[in-house]
């Protein structure tokens, strides 16, 4: 190399390094605008988008009043264990703290994540109605996967809407990876309406579970302590645990790849069905329809 463009090189190499030394702030709040999170008030429950996704949900309590939890979008400023609660001189991580155990502060006109937040509770019975003084409170085994994963400078947008959340991220403009897609279920030859849209994400398909199989003739109970889904249709019980890779039919493990949640929804792949249900599964794109043939 010559030593004139060795010394241009170098040069180059140094501005750069300043540079990221200069502007921390900008990759982590790069990183953190792939994360949204929306609260509508109107359903009184919060969605955490991750990656263009949307990860998860959870039901919140909001404001006694309409006019109490601002609506907006308000950066996350502050994450915060066992934050006291100045006003009754309550330490924090104490049991009676209305704040439970976690904090993530919000930036609402100024206030720099010391008023409002979406934090914890010390009365699970609380959550799901309009009973805070403006934060938004949570379960704390939710507040506490949700602190885990999210950044300073992920953006909260409050709002109180019929939209769902999928339309709110894109109202918000943020890009999302599903999509709605068009297509029909046709069961031994006959055409099935579906009540929920199926997904397209990452080029596969998803069909609503409980619908699907409900639509096939099985029972489908959901069980809230173990997080499980148990299908018995002719004969054969089927349980999953959704998000994992592998189901149960009779008891034998079958590989398939994770489900979905969408709004309150399994969504499987449609790859999963065949082993579960026993039906061939064909996907005819010309009429963008899944026929699923006993």
């Amino acid at each position: 190399m010559h030593p004139f463009t060795r010394k241009w090189v170098m040069v180059m190499i140094a501005m750069l390094v300043c540079c990221a030394a200069m502007f921390p702030a900008a990759a982590q709040a790069g990183s953190a605008q792939e994360d949204l999170i929306i609260v509508n008030k109107k359903t009184n429950k919060l969605a955490y988008f991750s990656g263009g996704e949307l990860v998860k949900e959870f039901r919140v309590a909001t404001g006694k009043t309409p006019s109490l939890t601002p609506e907006g979008s308000f950066k996350i400023v502050n994450k915060i264990k066992n934050r006291p609660y100045y006003k009754e001189h309550i330490p924090g991580g104490d049991p009676a703290n209305p704040l439970g155990d976690r904090w993530l502060g919000l930036d609402v006109n100024g206030t720099k994540g010391t008023t409002y937040a979406i934090h914890g509770n010390n009365n699970k019975k609380s959550i799901g109605k309009y009973v805070s003084a403006g934060c938004i409170r949570m379960y704390n085994d939710d507040i506490h996967w949700l602190f885990g994963e999210i950044k300073t400078g992920t953006v909260a947008f409050i709002t109180s809407s019929k939209l769902s959340f999928e339309e709110l991220a894109i109202k918000h403009g943020y890009a999302l990876g599903v999509q709605r897609f068009d297509g029909t279920l046709v069961v031994n030859g006959a055409e099935v309406p579906l009540e929920r849209q199926l997904l397209n994400a990452n080029s596969r398909i998803y069909m609503p579970m409980r619908e699907c199989f409900e639509i096939l003739g099985a029972t489908v109970v959901w069980d809230e302590a173990t997080r499980t889904a148990t299908a018995t249709i002719a004969g054969r019980v089927i349980t999953y645990v959704p998000g994992e890779s592998k189901a149960y039919v009779d008891g034998e493990a079958v590989a398939i790849d994770p489900s979905r949640w969408e709004n309150e929804s399994i969504m499987l792949p449609l790859r999963g069905i065949s082993g579960l249900l026993g039906y061939q599964v064909e996907w005819d794109s010309k009429s963008k329809a899944i026929i699923l043939t006993s």
